[in-house]
């Protein structure tokens, strides 16, 4: 029998609180997809409000998750979730890569990162 990949969902609103309950939905949602792709969820972690760069409890939460090898799956809203700074999202999807993690969304699907080398020889 073949194991079920392991998510860790990553939730995030960019506003000083979350008077709404858009964590709880945005939980849900990822909740929801997980089982509709057959992963196990592992773990979660959130944010409220926007923080500089990747400085935010819930992303150190994933990251020092991710180095541990506890899930397989990164789960997220939509790629901006991350941040905003494409630099130093690029950065932390390359070590999410590194490490064989895999990012999901419900509203992307899979991200994936392309590597193209460059070409040094003429056209």
């Amino acid at each position: 029998m073949k194991q079920k990949k392991r998510a860790w969902l990553y939730c995030m609103i960019d506003a000083p609180e979350d008077a709404h309950g858009a964590l709880k939905g945005q939980k849900k949602e990822l909740m929801d997809y997980a089982e509709q792709m057959g992963f196990v969820v592992a773990g979660e972690a959130e944010d409220i409000g926007s923080g500089p760069g990747f400085e935010r409890a819930g992303l150190e939460k994933i990251m020092k998750a991710a180095a541990d090898g506890k899930f397989d799956i990164l789960l997220v809203k939509r790629l901006v979730c991350l941040g905003r700074d494409t630099t130093k999202t690029l950065e932390f999807l390359r070590g999410l890569d590194q490490l064989g993690i895999k990012l999901y969304s419900p509203l992307e699907g899979e991200i994936r990162l392309e590597y193209h080398s460059p070409s040094l020889s003429p056209r």
